[in-house]
Order: structure tokens, then sequence, then C-alpha cells
């Protein structure tokens, strides 16, 4: 078991028998494995499901598993014992502990030395690992694409087997796709040096994979770690590939929580290199810095991921959900108002996202920038003007204040974003060397989740309904299989879902008032969600009566689930 102490104290266990010491690569992988436990698929299998689940795949799962499954429960039981002391009143803070860390002037991280593809981020596209999206996002224009099997992917079986295939065949140059209505689509070019990098982004520690089933040494069985087979299926087929083609195996870690977590990845990426026979830093990683607790330990993240660590990123929309999650019992001077009102210039967002910048940059990190919501319409020019507009600004303020990249999520607003990182950059591949040496924040800065409301941002009635309304009709996408949805001209994911039910959970329970004065209850959140209901287009097949019945669970039971999407997983998609 990983010794959870001092940041800087390492383990210094291996592999007993390295992998590298008799082959290389996934070919050595068949019927004798390393691993002791086994991987099983517990559900039907598509025609080229084979291509990703083979024996030697699923035995190097079953050996992640075996060597990480254990502390992965621990350290999910540590984020549970964490919420209930904030909820209690203790306070979020920079530790004690670990401040030698962040005092000690001399570490710094591997950045994108000897990682190809990485050392110009300035936009990113963001977008599911389906067959058609990835191909929309390689011709994109973009520097890099976020492969996101996370928010942005419903967790159904198809979607992560076929995302894993749609992966390993556009590595290759391989990938086409031909949509329902005759539109073939193909990569622009089978050279991947000519196409965005690839960063994939897998599941979260919290998530499960119950279509896999991890039976241990002892002889139990639980549904496999979704982290793990995302990360493993994609490191075990495409590493060797990857680098054999100028780029490399390249990730985003999602929700994160604290440096203990970010040792654990960077114990999985130690033995997953060894076990593959690819050498030490191969692997590189950004970490979204989306949880409240993470932004006390953004240089501690660092330090315990430096030989494999490319950046940090400011993901937003997660952030604002943990600042909901973590005071959503503390009363009314931790009340967000309307998502819509809380913007980046609000005072506790701009000290994370200036911490952020400063603090990569003292070590030698991408500091990457979130995604603005707003996206064009090519059927309404007044849409996209007004996207356009936002997405420019946004983008704008990043680039000033040092951030190194940004995301967008539509095609269309590559150039936009471009534009506004080209202006500050010029010629050169990154702002790494600016020093935000003026960046002072402490912890009441971050904590001060009433500036939002003080500089006049309100709680009203409609932002009520657009939270019941966006997260009813996200769910029901979600639930058919689709983890992005346009909706009233905004990207919608996972993250901005938890957003919408975790305001509505925390006004009821707080007794937040809207604007004409009128309390928040249960009872008119639920003639809230019966007016949506009526209001939206129902057909045959949609999933709109087990999306309520979700949101009524997640926004207005007693109770709050950590995520939406655990609960909703394992009735819905697990089967």
């Amino acid at each position: 078991m990983t010794t959870l102490a001092d940041p800087r104290t390492r383990p210094t266990d291996t592999l007993a028998t390295p992998l590298a010491d008799t082959a290389s690569g996934p070919s050595a992988w068949g019927a004798a494995s390393l691993a002791e436990g086994t991987v099983t698929v517990a559900a039907d299998l598509g025609p080229r499901d084979a291509e990703v689940l083979t024996p030697g795949a699923l035995a190097f799962l079953a050996m992640l598993h075996d060597r990480f499954a254990d502390d992965r429960t621990l350290l999910l039981l540590e984020r549970q014992r964490r919420m209930r002391r904030i909820a209690d009143g203790e306070d979020p803070d920079f530790s004690p502990a670990t401040r030698p860390v962040r005092d000690d002037p001399s570490w710094r991280v591997a950045g994108s030395a000897g990682a190809p593809g990485l050392a110009d981020r300035r936009v990113e596209i963001t977008g599911p690992t389906d067959p058609k999206m990835t191909i929309n996002a390689l011709s994109s224009g973009a520097r890099c694409w976020l492969a996101d099997a996370e928010d942005a992917q419903s967790p159904t079986w198809r979607n992560v087997v076929e995302g894993q295939l749609a992966l390993r065949d556009a590595i290759r140059g391989t990938l086409e796709h031909t949509a329902p209505n005759g539109k073939h689509y193909t990569l622009p070019s089978s050279d991947l040096t000519e196409l965005p990098t690839i960063v994939f982004r897998p599941r979260g520690w919290h998530l499960f994979e119950s279509h896999l089933a991890y039976t241990g040494p002892d002889g139990s069985t639980q549904p496999a770690s979704g982290t793990l087979v995302d990360f493993g299926l994609y490191l075990f087929h495409n590493a060797t590939e990857l680098v054999a083609r100028g780029r490399g195996p390249y990730f985003y870690l999602p929700k994160l929580e604290g440096y203990r977590e970010a040792r654990l990845w960077n114990e999985v990426f130690e033995v997953a290199q060894e076990a593959l026979g690819l050498p030490r830093g191969t692997i590189r990683a950004t970490v979204l810095v989306e949880t409240l607790p993470a932004a006390f330990e953004m240089e501690e993240i660092l330090y315990e991921l430096r030989e494999h660590c490319a950046g940090l990123n400011a993901g937003r929309w997660d952030y604002l959900f943990s600042v909901i999650k973590c005071f959503r019992t503390r009363g009314d001077s931790y009340v967000l108002p309307d998502r819509g009102q809380v913007t980046m210039t609000a005072p506790f967002m701009r000290a994370y996202t200036e911490l952020l910048v400063a603090t990569c940059h003292r070590r030698g990190a991408h500091a990457m920038g979130g995604m603005s919501a707003f996206i064009p319409d090519r059927r309404d020019p007044a849409v996209t003007e007004r996207a356009v507009e936002q997405v420019w600004a946004d983008k704008t303020r990043e680039a000033h204040d040092g951030f190194d990249g940004t995301w967008v999520a539509h095609p269309d607003l590559v150039e936009v974003a471009l534009g506004a990182f080209d202006e500050v950059l010029g010629d050169r591949e990154n702002q790494v060397d600016r020093q935000r040496d003026d960046v002072r924040v402490d912890q009441a800065d971050l904590l001060d989740v009433a500036s939002a409301r003080r500089a006049g941002a309100t709680v009203t009635e409609a932002g009520l309904r657009a939270n019941v309304s966006v997260g009813v009709r996200y769910i029901e996408s979600w639930l058919r299989g689709a983890g992005a949805a346009a909706i009233d001209h905004l990207m919608e994911d996972a993250a901005t879902a938890e957003i919408s039910r975790s305001q509505v959970w925390q006004w009821v329970t707080s007794g937040t008032r809207t604007e004409d004065g009128e309390p928040i209850t249960r009872g008119r959140c639920e003639a809230v969600l019966r007016s949506v209901l009526i209001g939206l287009p129902r057909s045959a097949g949609d999933r709109f009566d087990d999306a309520a019945a979700i949101f009524r669970e997640v926004a207005l039971g007693t109770d709050f689930p950590p995520f939406l999407t655990t609960g909703a997983y394992a009735r819905y998609l697990a089967g």
C-alpha cells in the first residue's frame, strides 16, 4: 500500500519482473503476464471490440488494478472525510506540512521538454471520442485536441470501446466514418504531426466501468475502475505508436483533490511505463485544477508529478461545482448567484486563475485556460456574433493574464481563440518564461465566494428555471449516449449539469430567495420542473421521464450525491 505521508517521500518498490527485461510493448502481453488478478468482459462484444479488448490488454488492466485498486479506494474515502470536515466548518487552506515543497525554489517540472507537440498549445479543442467528433477535432486547425472520455462523453459501453477504437485508428491514420445521412468523414492527413496533438482525458477516480469485472488475487470481484480502464487501454495500444509517429502518450487528469491523488497517478505512470518498456518520463500529464481542495495544493501536485507533468488547467466549470459542493450547507454567505452571472472576473475566480498561472510558470509548467461555453450557430448570425464576442473577450483576458493556451468547444471558434493568443504570443510557442511575481493570493481570496454577489450578481427566477431546464435536458441527452450537448447556444457537459443541479440543491437548503423575494423551496422547484417538462418536445424513446427522476434525486433530495453521474450510471448505463 502506498504511504500517504510527506509529499516528497516516494515509494521505491517496482515490478518484480519488469516486462522491459523480456520484450518491449504490447506484444509481450500474451498468455503470460505480470497480473495476479484478472479482468473479464461482462458485456456483449461488437464486431471490432476484440481489437481493443485483447488478452494482453486485459492482463495489463488487471496488473494496474492489482497494484492500485486499494490505494484508489483509500483516496476516495479520504475525499469523503475531507468533505465532511468542510461541511462541519473547516476551511481549506495551504498546508503547513507541505510548506517545504512550496518554499523550495530549486525544482521544476518536465514541462514540454522531450514531448513533441506540447510546446505550443495556444488553442485546444475539446470533445468526445466518437469517430465523427474525432475527425472533426483533428481537422479543426487547433494545436491540440482534448480527447474527452470524461465530462463530454456519456460512458455507455459502446462509447467507451468505440472511442478507444476511434483513437487507435486516428493515431494510425486510418480512421474514416460515414454518417447515417451518407456524409463521409476522413482525416485531413495520415501524418500525426500534421494534426492537433492528442491529449486524452480518462474518467475520474470516482467512476467505475461495470462492463469489465476485476477479480483480485483474493477471489473478490468488483467493477473495474473507469480511470484505469480508459488510461490502460489507451496507453497499452497507442504509446509505442504515438512515439514512433512523432508524438507521445499525453493525458489530462480530471477531478484531482490534492497531491496524494497526483502521487497515485505518478505511481501508475511509473509502473505502466516500466511494464511496457517505455522510458521514464515518456508520459506527460496536465492536471485539471477543478476542485477547491486542489487549488490549495497546486504546487504540491506539480511536485508529485514533476517527472511527468506538462502543466495545469483552470477547469472553471467543475471548479464552480466544487465550490458549491464544499459549501452547500454553510449558509447564505456561501451561496453563488445564477451561473450565468458568475464570470471569471469575480474576485474569488480571478484569485484562483492568477494563482494557477503564477504557480505553473514558477515551476516551468504550462498554464492552460478554461472553456467558454458559448458556441456559434451557423443558421443564426446574431447568435454567432455574440459567441465570437464573448469568446474573444474571454481568451484575450486569459492571454494577457499569462495563460499559455486555452480551450474551445467548437471548430468555428478555433480562429477566434488563435487570434487572441497570437496577439500576445506572436512567434513564441508559449509564455512560460513570464513570471507572475506580482500575484499574491491567500486563503481568504480563494474562499471569498460572497464576492460574486457583492459585485451585484443575483439569484433570479430565470436562473432557477435555466438550471432546471438545462439539468433535465442535459441528463436526457447523457442517457441517450450524448455527453456533450448544445443547449440554448451553450455547450453543456457533465460539469455544467453538475453546477445546475447543485445550485438548485444549495438554494433550497439555504432558503435562498430570488430577486422577487420569493423563497426557493422544493415545491417551487417541482412546479418549475413540471413546467419545463410540459414545454419540451417529446418523441418515442426519449428519456425525459428518467432524466426528471434523476434530477429530482440529485437536486431536490434530502441527501446530496457527490456526483450525479455515479448513481445514474449504475441505474441506467451499467446494465
